[in-house]
């Protein structure tokens, strides 16, 4: 009987119906992610006026729930790979959608800080578990642009937030904005029916029939023209495996990866609660944010979408060293422009140069650990970048209340790309685990071309 290399076919296979639903739930997921996150920002002028809680508090309420995340990215990052991506993937949304749905009913902070938490750990677990799914499915040859393209759902999330929650705050109040944060409770049986579970994990708990229905699925025409067999992988060893991490000199990424996570979040949160404010202090008129924040997530998307792809020609770090130093350098131009035309590009770069550059970074932690310890490796890279969304607030406000120049404030948010671009290069991309695999790769070649010439070498020595 004929054995196949589970990998080699999904490295290989074409992109067709399959690729193009998983890509589509997985995208969809991460517009209900993205959605969550941004909508609190919409409703807390609406918090403080019905309640009457103060700023300090609302920004704490902010802080809980990405702390939430964090908790969530690591707790269910590791749980991942001991029961399966695609039940943390489940419960990941349920519980986002459930505890944002719960909460537009919230009678009071107490009620509405405890559901946030709640939300943010599903949030903090659904985004390291679609990463890691939608990484080892998609083709080799696409890998790091479809990667990049499904978390662009992030920014088109955002995007449905601001132009939800503007026409929806004047007649419906703050509750229905929450309410459609409940929507992917209904298509629940559809992620269930169509999301695979990771064939390496499978192969693992030696569920070889499911692994085979699965692979069948990737590649169609494995169950017609030939059988195959598929062979358990060796029990993985004891140990933390966020300490794994550290492993076979990876250790020195393991921690420059995380510190350009922590700088990419800082620039997010950074621009995301204090972008508009940061502009009236450099002479802007902003009747509305909305107009800002759509620039700059469009900025995010488009960025996504064209460096993602250009990463599979040139490389990770080619792609990301120079956007981070792009972002710095718009960060110190802004505060001495006074054209809105050239605003909106440089704000632009911005989006492309931090929400755009760590939807890359995710794609690259993703394929740069083992598929064993990928779900542990992205959720713990985001936990600790999440570090950095809950200190961007409160650094941004200190610089505020301190009444400095507005050149002064961009400069200090634009060190943290300046920063991330450093850290990255640093990442060492010969420990990588694709890299050992395409040595693999050509030392089988290699070995099998010596085969086809041995043969007629024999031959010519027997005559």
């Amino acid at each position: 009987m004929n054995s196949v290399n589970p990998v080699s076919i999904i490295d290989k296979a074409k992109v067709h119906s399959f690729h193009v639903m998983l890509a589509f739930l997985l995208f969809l997921i991460i517009v209900f992610d993205g959605y969550d996150v941004v909508i609190y920002g919409a409703v807390v002028p609406s918090l403080i006026a019905e309640w009457g809680i103060s700023d300090v508090m609302a920004g704490a309420i902010g802080s809980y729930t990405v702390m939430g995340t964090a908790i969530g990215a690591v707790f269910f990052g590791i749980l991942a790979d001991k029961i399966g991506r695609k039940k943390v993937i489940v419960i990941s949304t349920v519980l986002f959608s459930l505890f944002t749905l719960l909460a537009g009913f919230a009678s009071g902070p107490v009620m509405f800080t405890v559901l946030r938490i709640l939300a943010g750990l599903g949030l903090g677990g659904v985004m390291p578990n679609v990463i890691a799914t939608m990484t080892e499915y998609a083709p080799r040859r696409v890998r790091s642009a479809m990667v990049s393209l499904v978390f662009t759902g992030y920014s088109v999330g955002a995007l449905i937030a601001a132009l939800t929650s503007r026409s929806l705050l004047a007649t419906g109040g703050w509750e229905p904005i929450f309410w459609i944060g409940g929507l992917p409770l209904l298509f629940l049986p559809i992620i269930v029916k169509h999301i695979p579970e990771s064939v390496g994990f499978l192969l693992e708990k030696g569920k070889e029939e499911e692994a085979r229905e699965v692979l069948t699925r990737v590649e169609p025409a494995l169950a017609n023209s030939f059988d195959f067999e598929l062979t358990r992988p060796a029990p993985r060893s004891g140990g933390l495996p966020v300490v794994k991490l550290f492993e076979d000199k990876r250790a020195l990424s393991t921690v420059m990866f995380w510190v350009s996570c922590f700088s990419a979040f800082m620039l997010i949160y950074s621009m995301n609660t204090w972008l508009p404010r940061l502009l009236m202090e450099s002479g802007f008129d902003l009747n509305s944010s909305l107009t800002f924040t759509a620039v700059m997530q469009i900025g995010a998307i488009v960025g996504t979408i064209v460096f993602g792809r250009l990463v599979d020609k040139i490389g990770f770090k080619k792609v990301l060293i120079p956007l981070f130093f792009a972002g710095a350098l718009a960060l110190g131009m802004i505060g001495f422009t006074k054209t809105t035309l050239l605003m909106f590009g440089l704000i632009a770069i911005i989006g492309a140069a931090s929400v755009g550059v760590q939807n890359i970074s995710n794609a690259f932690v993703s394929q740069y650990y083992p598929a064993q310890m990928r779900a542990t490796a992205i959720g713990s890279t985001m936990a600790f970048g999440r570090i950095g969304g809950i200190a961007a607030p409160t650094f941004v406000g200190l610089l505020l209340m301190m009444n400095l120049q507005p050149q002064f404030n961009f400069g200090a948010i634009g060190l943290a790309a300046l920063v991330g671009g450093i850290a990255m290069l640093f990442v060492q991309e010969k420990h990588a685990a694709y890299q050992q695999d395409e040595e693999v790769e050509a030392d089988t070649d290699t070995e099998t071309l010596g085969e086809r010439n041995l043969v007629p070498l024999q031959n010519e020595r027997g005559s």
